[in-house]
């Protein structure tokens, strides 16, 4: 396993030696334009910054579909902050290949038709050299065929297994841990925090949920576990005491719930009605103050997996740290508030983009490929990230904390 200072030192020569500076920006600057380079000093953070002579040419444009509306705006209205602020700043700091970046977004209102409409215009329209798509699985889904038939180049923000796990494969690579290793994550916990036996599945019929689902079926007799219950419910629905009661009946040690707001939520809040007061294990789908804000007193002690960037103060990792702390700030000093866990994957799919397209010194869509399959040790708020032809997922269970939610915020799990 490499090591945390042969991690930084790797990842500081992919990106010319530019990662003491700020990591965030740095990638653009990779191969940026030719110009003439100035070395200043900002006061507030002591942090030695280059400024670049600025972007000319032909923009490169990066097209982006989020769900800003709909059952999953939650997620995507701060991932759709997050490429506004991501064009800004790195334009700021040289553009792309010397060029200005374009992120050109549309919404997808949460549905995966939506999404190939939007998909296809981009592409045919907008001639854009990469997708970033999309917040929700099915969307994600969706649009990977497009992707695949055009060959070109997309960064997933969503997890279902089958995103990377399913041909075609060869042009989507993902920012967010896969549902394998949430559910990885999250067993473990079960397993050697709580060590009970007896679990209980609810699941979103959406892909996200059935892939969840399917994945602790998978996992759970391997560690020991028994699957007494698994009920479903669907996106919209209003009301799960029924799903909830039928589990309780089973008699289960703890609930795993496996969806996205707002289906969690009230699932929390059925269960304290139903005055189910055994252990709730979410997953990574909640990692959003919506969830809390949805659940309200009953979000209490509910446990998940989750990135590092909800409790920022887990990472140790100077490069990643550094990225993230960066990060954060740009966010807060422009929308006032702390990005959420949906917010870094979008970041993250900046990043790793424009760090591929200025290593390939190309927008030609087969050179962003050999590029992206040769990601190596890419700090994120997330973890490193670690791309090969056969490996587009780029994270490990490890990269993944355990939060709980107590006093209305998160707090590093026991």
């Amino acid at each position: 396993m490499t090591g945390k200072k042969d991690r930084v030192k790797v990842q500081s020569r992919a990106w010319g030696g530019i990662l003491a500076v700020l990591l965030l920006v740095a990638v653009a600057l990779a191969v940026a334009a030719c110009g003439e380079e100035s070395t200043t000093t900002t006061a507030a953070s002591g942090v030695t910054s280059s400024t670049v002579a600025a972007p000319s040419g032909e923009p490169v444009v990066i097209g982006a579909i989020v769900s800003a509306t709909g059952a999953n705006s939650a997620l995507g209205e701060q991932e759709r902050n997050v490429l506004v602020m991501m064009e800004q700043v790195i334009n700021e700091k040289g553009g792309v290949l010397g060029r200005p970046l374009k992120i050109v977004v549309e919404d997808d209102k949460t549905d995966p038709k939506e999404a190939v409409t939007a998909a296809n215009r981009l592409i045919d329209q907008q001639k854009v050299v990469a997708l970033i798509a999309a917040t929700g699985s099915a969307s994600t889904l969706a649009v990977k065929e497009i992707t695949a038939q055009k060959g070109l180049p997309q960064i997933a923000m969503a997890a279902a297994n089958d995103i990377t796990d399913k041909p075609p494969m060869d042009w989507i690579w993902r920012t967010p841990h896969k549902d394998a290793l949430a559910v990885s994550r999250a067993l473990d916990y079960v397993v050697n925090v709580l060590k009970v036996k007896k679990i209980a599945v609810l699941h979103d019929e959406n892909a996200f949920g059935s892939s969840g689902n399917a994945e602790i079926a998978k996992q759970a007799p391997t560690l020991g576990l028994e699957v007494v219950a698994a009920e479903s419910y669907k996106t919209a629905d209003t009301d799960l005491t029924a799903q909830l009661t039928k589990i309780r009946g089973k008699d289960p040690e703890v609930l795993i719930v496996w969806g996205t707001n707002p289906g969690p939520a009230l699932a929390a809040k059925n269960m304290k009605q139903l005055g189910m007061n055994i252990p709730y294990v979410g997953s990574h789908g909640i990692a959003n103050k919506k969830f809390i804000e949805l659940a309200g007193e009953a979000a209490e002690g509910v446990v998940f997996p989750a990135g590092r960037l909800l409790v920022p103060s887990s990472i140790t990792e100077p490069a990643q740290k550094a990225v993230t702390d960066e990060f954060i700030a740009l966010y807060q000093a422009k929308y006032g508030a702390s990005p959420n866990t949906f917010a870094g994957y979008a970041f993250e799919a900046v990043i790793i983009l424009v760090d591929a397209i200025s290593r390939a010194g190309s927008t030609e869509a087969s050179a962003i490929q050999a590029a992206l399959n040769s990601t190596t040790n890419l700090p994120g708020p997330d973890g490193y990230y670690n791309y090969s032809p056969t490996d587009h997922d780029g994270l490990k269970a490890e990269d993944m904390i355990m939060v709980k939610i107590q006093g209305g915020t998160w707090v590093l799990a026991e």
